[in-house]
């Protein structure tokens, strides 16, 4: 530990091998939740942990994984056939970026790394896991699919990781993972691992259930929203809201912003009218398909692609850095969404802008946000400069119902889990 009270990766005796991937992370010192966390795992204890998205939870899991495993085989890291660990997340979004982490982390070494997830490359995920895997990351439903038909087994299992268990809660997961938990070693034979946003009742319930007498770890529970962010709400008129979103963009010279609303045809709606007005920009929601998904978020954080338009199936999980502006263009409609919103800014200590447009459709939505959080959020004057004349697209064709080859009725998929 410095004398500034951070503690430095490099004081944590990690092997050589973990190391090298710490420096190619450029990682130097631990963030709280690292710091509180990674002692304990290193040492073979479990843990509950929770804290806001952004704060580097899944260093702090996939670091104290691999040390598991180098230990537990004196160092060796030979390919096998089955998983040594498992690594279970509520989206394809998040799996994907704990798979991308968990091999720069795991760089110096020569563990292999899967990911499945629902939506695509059914017979290529497939393959890959007969191939051998050491560690293996997915969603709940497309793993218990392979492992029911024997692609994989679960007899070698020494690290359990459930990241986001609230949020698998909320998508109606629990089921699956229990269904997991019980065809694993016994808890004292492993390493788990248990990371969340909220530690609720249920939460801790399933922990000490399945897991050895976790420690608990809380990193600064009482502070829902991030220091960093710097938070206002305009009140315009639902009229005003495209001309003032237009306007906020070009004056602020925004590179990375991200934009929230609470339906899929809103995002829809302001991709059109983004783009037509020469600000590139595209929308992600349930229903995007995962390839189109991929390469967007890719753009996205690449910086080609300057805003990305989302509903709140994008709000939790996704690790995107260095994203400047949040702008809630609705208010929503769950205070929580509102916290995980602006979480995606001020990320591992950055600074960031959230700003909330509080209309005549969603402003009744604010008191339980601000009640939410704890605090009001301070209001903004609506300067008229930033209500830009803009250009009207034409409207979209409309889709046809009812014919071969069409897609007929609402196919968002908001009522339904996915795989």
């Amino acid at each position: 530990m410095t004398k500034t009270g951070k503690v430095r990766f490099d004081s944590l005796d990690l092997p050589a091998k973990l190391q090298a991937g710490v420096d190619k992370a450029g990682f130097e010192f631990c963030t709280p939740i690292q710091a509180q966390t990674l002692p304990r795992a290193l040492s073979g204890h479990d843990v509950a942990g929770q804290a806001q998205t952004g704060t580097g939870k899944t260093a702090a899991f996939l670091l104290a994984t691999l040390h598991r495993m180098l230990k537990n085989a004196d160092g060796k890291d030979e390919q096998q056939q089955h998983p040594r660990a498992i690594m279970l997340a509520p989206t394809r979004e998040l799996a994907i970026q704990i798979n991308e982490d968990a091999k720069t982390l795991g760089s110096g070494t020569n563990f292999k790394f899967q990911v499945v997830y629902g939506g695509s490359d059914y017979e290529r995920q497939r393959t890959k896991l007969e191939q051998g895997v050491d560690v293996l990351i997915g969603t709940p439903g497309r793993f218990i699919d392979y492992l029911k038909q024997g692609v994989f087994n679960l007899k070698h299992v020494e690290v359990v990781v459930l990241d986001e268990a609230d949020r698998m809660f909320d998508l109606g997961f629990i089921k699956d993972i229990r269904y997991v938990l019980r065809r694993l070693p016994e808890a004292d034979k492993r390493l788990n691992l248990l990371f969340s946003a909220t530690l609720s009742q249920k939460v801790l319930e399933l922990a000490f259930e399945h897991m050895n007498d976790p420690d608990t770890v809380r990193i600064e529970p009482e502070k829902m929203t991030a220091d960093r962010v710097t938070q206002c709400v305009y009140f315009p008129s639902n009229r005003e809201k495209i001309p003032l979103l237009i306007g906020l963009l070009r004056s602020k010279d925004a590179t990375r912003t991200m934009v929230f609303v609470n339906t899929k045809r809103e995002a829809e709606k302001l991709e059109r009218f983004l783009n037509f007005n020469d600000i590139g920009a595209s929308a992600i929601s349930g229903d995007v398909p995962q390839n189109k998904r991929i390469r967007m978020l890719k753009s996205f954080q690449d910086g080609a692609l300057k805003v990305l338009v989302a509903t709140d199936v994008a709000s939790r999980g996704l690790h995107i850095s260095e994203v400047s502006h949040v702008i809630n263009y609705d208010v929503p409609n769950d205070p929580e969404d509102y916290v995980h919103r602006i979480g995606r800014t001020a990320r591992a200590g950055a600074a960031g802008d959230s700003i909330t447009f509080a209309c005549e459709t969603h402003a009744m939505s604010l008191p339980d946000v601000e009640k939410y959080i704890g605090n009001p959020i301070p209001r903004a004057t609506l300067d008229p400069e930033l209500l830009v004349k803009i250009k009207i697209p034409p409207a979209p064709p409309r889709k046809e119902r009812g014919r071969p080859g069409g897609r007929g009725g609402n196919r968002s998929g908001g009522g339904h889990r996915r795989r």
